[in-house]
């Protein structure tokens, strides 16, 4: 039969109404609502197969009236040139690409010989129904919330120079409902990717079990389909909101259907509406975004009954977990690894942890009050945060029982440690204590000196701070520069000079030329 088939229990109908009823063909159609010919058509297709009475026999079941009533083929004439569906597909990916006009190209290459476009599409519609089939995506309440990045920008104007500047738009969906945030951020980097999140959750009120998102380079360090690397910033604010990070496969994009279309809609119904818009602000730019937001949440959805707001009220808002009572702060995690004075180097500030940790690898958490450092996930210094560059957060406790004495670290103790070393050693460290605003300055350097007098010896140490001296070397990587190379063991510059002075020469000219 050429035209689509009705449904089972309009052909049901049909027949009963016929031949149990003994209703007129009009009657019949009047009463389903549907046309006189396709009653006839039924009917006059029943009494070739013999039907003519109502209940029907037991072999007139379901599967045998689908198959003599209902099943229709999609016919191919062998006349006409058949397109190459895979090629037709491939071509199809493309937001702007319709069957329209690929029907209309393939119309052009055919002349005369080529289907009609209804044809057409039944055709690459039963083409499509034989390839690998798709599983159907079933969200739970309050589970799942996939998350990714719109493609693109948001312009935003400076206002002091007319420089004009691109915002990223992060957009999260919940899973069952389809309760839809987004905001705008300068990049997508790390920190930025992080707060948005938080911001989301505080948005929803409430955390999900599962977080999906894209294998983003801020969200994953190696995208993996089975084990992908979480970045530990990133599994670290899951952990504060007891959330669990499950990145989607790498090339499966029906894994995150759910946040492309979330995607799609926050182009079209947020970005679309403000293309015509200057911003001179992202806080401006947001408080636009929470305004169309609030419109698109409240709009009714074609699919499903009520809004997206209304759907997250009734089904993920009572499973949500609830909010942490401490608010989230964004945390930086960095490996560190402990120098010989027991301090750890955070954006040259030194912060001390226990002495027995030296040469250890740790892990700082670093926020913008808190340094919080752990050693295989034990917690072992904390320490306010600071600035200062180049000073020392220092606790008694982390120190050893000899540093702990009063004075321990101090100009006199270098002093009396490089007088064992020899006199050009004590001078050198005489003059790094003095040219320095404060002594304190010169400890780490100090401290330099005496582990390289353990890895070259001592009398080697004091040659190098002898030609340190000469050549007016201060830094540390100077004199460690001068003991691997073997200067130490050299004549000194000024040596040199004295024994070329010697020399006598015609071509020679002594210092009354100059004069």
């Amino acid at each position: 039969m050429s035209t689509a088939p009705i449904s089972m229990r309009k052909l049901k109908e049909i027949l009963r109404l016929k031949y149990g009823c003994s209703l007129s063909h009009r009657q019949v159609a009047k009463s389903l609502s549907i046309s006189p010919s396709v009653v006839s058509r039924y009917a006059n297709r029943a009494a070739q197969m013999g039907i003519t009475s109502w209940p029907l026999s037991e072999e007139w079941d379901d599967v045998t009236l689908h198959k003599k009533f209902l099943h229709t083929t999609v016919k191919v004439n062998p006349q006409i040139t058949t397109p190459d569906w895979s090629v037709i597909h491939q071509e199809l990916k493309p937001k702007t690409m319709t069957l329209q006009l690929l029907w209309e190209e393939y119309r052009e290459r055919n002349n005369n010989k080529f289907y009609s476009y209804n044809h057409f599409c039944r055709l690459y519609r039963k083409w499509l129904g034989c390839q690998k089939p798709s599983m159907r995506q079933q969200h739970k309440a309050g589970e799942k919330l996939f998350i990714d990045y719109c493609g693109p920008t948001m312009n935003i104007i400076d206002p002091a120079t007319g420089e004009v500047k691109t915002a990223q738009i992060f957009v999260a969906v919940m899973g069952a409902s389809n309760y839809t945030y987004a905001d705008a951020t300068w990049t997508q980097g790390l920190e930025n990717w992080v707060m948005s999140h938080a911001r989301c959750f505080t948005f929803l009120g409430g955390v999900p079990e599962l977080l999906i998102p894209d294998n983003l380079k801020s969200g994953t360090t190696r995208a993996c389909r089975y084990d992908p690397d979480i970045n530990p910033m990133y599994s670290q604010m899951a952990a504060h909101y007891n959330t669990v990070i499950v990145p989607v496969r790498p090339y499966k994009p029906k894994d995150k259907a759910k946040a492309e279309v979330a995607v799609q809609i926050v182009e079209r119904w947020i970005m679309a509406a403000l293309r015509h818009d200057d911003f001179f602000s992202l806080r401006q730019l947001n408080i636009r975004i929470e305004e169309l937001l609030l419109e698109l949440n409240q709009r009714a959805m074609k699919v499903h009954p009520g809004t997206r707001h209304s759907q997250f009220i009734a089904i993920d808002k009572p499973v949500l977990k609830p909010l942490p009572i401490e608010p989230y702060i964004y945390t930086q995690v960095k490996t560190v690894t402990v120098h010989i004075d027991y301090h750890i180097d955070i954006e040259k500030h030194y912060y001390s942890v226990p002495h027995s940790l030296i040469k250890t690898k740790l892990e700082a958490h670093i926020s913008g009050e808190l340094v919080t450092v752990y050693h295989q996930g034990m917690c072992v210094a904390v320490h306010p945060r600071s600035h200062k560059r180049g000073a020392h957060s220092t606790l008694d406790a982390h120190m050893p029982v000899a540093h702990r004495k009063q004075g321990e670290w101090s100009p006199q103790r270098f002093e009396k440690w490089a007088q064992d070393i020899g006199p050009k050693t004590e001078e050198l460290v005489n003059l790094l204590m003095q040219e320095r605003p404060h002594p304190e300055q010169a400890y780490r350097v100090c401290l330099g000196l005496l582990a390289l007098g353990k890895q070259y010896t001592t009398p080697r140490l004091e040659a190098a701070c002898e030609r340190a001296i000469h050549t007016g070397i201060r830094r540390l990587a100077g004199i460690k520069s001068i003991l691997k190379k073997g200067l130490d063991s050299q004549p000194l510059p000024e040596l040199q000079l004295d024994l070329l002075a010697e020399i006598e020469h015609n071509n020679v000219r002594g210092n009354s030329y100059y004069h």
